[in-house]
């Protein structure tokens, strides 16, 4: 299927195929930089990803060979805010979607755009992919989830290092640290994205959302709490429809077929 121009601004575009969302930032000319109104569209597409149960998983990417130089500047300084209201820079960074999100690395990602791609739950990264944090170097911090999620990612000691200094972090060096799941030749991220994508959106569709949920909703310190917390989460899975053919199909030596029920 076709890209199609979100109705709210034309610097977003969206695509489905086979139960996967891809979301493109398409400003290249300005690096794809975040705007108000690309935030208002970017956030309209995270919500009809959440919405629509046939959608499974969301892939986020930038047009042009980069990701996303993070906050418009210009526009910012003409009082237009790429922060949506209760969910954070560009409609996700404080978004707690249902719905698992990948997020398509290549060239630059700074700032908000390195806060963007932490927001997503996987990250594929093209070898020559940068990473950045820079806003101590003008009198910032990263407020977006910079400071929150990155020590939560990568070695707290490193994560300390990059916010400190503003020091780059090329995708290669991120892999090691396992911020990165998989890294690709330049160009071909997108492509490894949705192959990943594919891979998950085969799987029963509640219990790829009970396993993003009750990871991302774990606050308990010990195993027992944990299994306290997961365990409602998991006991409808377990009661579904999909849990009986599931183990039907595997005796029966046949695909499955998922209701989401």
């Amino acid at each position: 299927m076709p890209d199609t121009a979100s109705p709210n601004a034309p610097t977003v575009r969206t695509r489905e195929h086979e139960g996967i969302f891809v979301i493109t930032i398409d400003r290249p000319e300005k690096r794809n930089a975040i705007d108000g109104a690309t935030a208002r569209a970017l956030d309209a597409a995270f919500d009809l990803l959440d919405a629509r149960e046939d959608l499974l998983i969301g892939i986020l990417t930038g047009a042009g060979g980069i990701f996303s130089a993070g906050m418009d500047l210009k526009a910012f300084a003409a009082g237009d805010s790429p922060v949506i209201s209760g969910r954070g820079f560009a409609g996700l960074t404080r978004h707690s979607l249902r719905t698992p999100l990948i997020a398509a690395v290549e060239g630059w990602a700074l700032g908000g755009g390195t806060e963007m791609a932490l927001a997503c739950d996987l990250i594929v990264a093209s070898r020559e992919a940068t990473f950045g944090l820079t806003e101590v170097t003008f009198g910032l911090v990263p407020p977006e989830g910079g400071i929150v999620r990155l020590p939560e990612r990568i070695p707290r000691n490193i994560a300390l290092e990059i916010l400190l200094t503003g020091d780059p972090l090329p995708a290669v060096r991120a892999e090691q640290f396992g911020l990165v799941n998989h890294l690709t030749e330049p160009g071909e991220t997108l492509d490894r994205a949705m192959e990943l994508a594919q891979r998950i959106a085969r799987n029963a569709p509640l219990s790829i959302a009970a396993v993003k949920r009750a990871v991302m909703e774990r606050t308990a310190f010990d195993d027992r709490d944990a299994f306290r917390q997961q365990d409602p989460i998991v006991a409808s899975v377990l009661r579904s429809h999909d849990a009986k053919e599931g183990a039907q199909a595997f005796t029966e030596r046949r695909e499955p077929h998922w209701q989401g029920r």
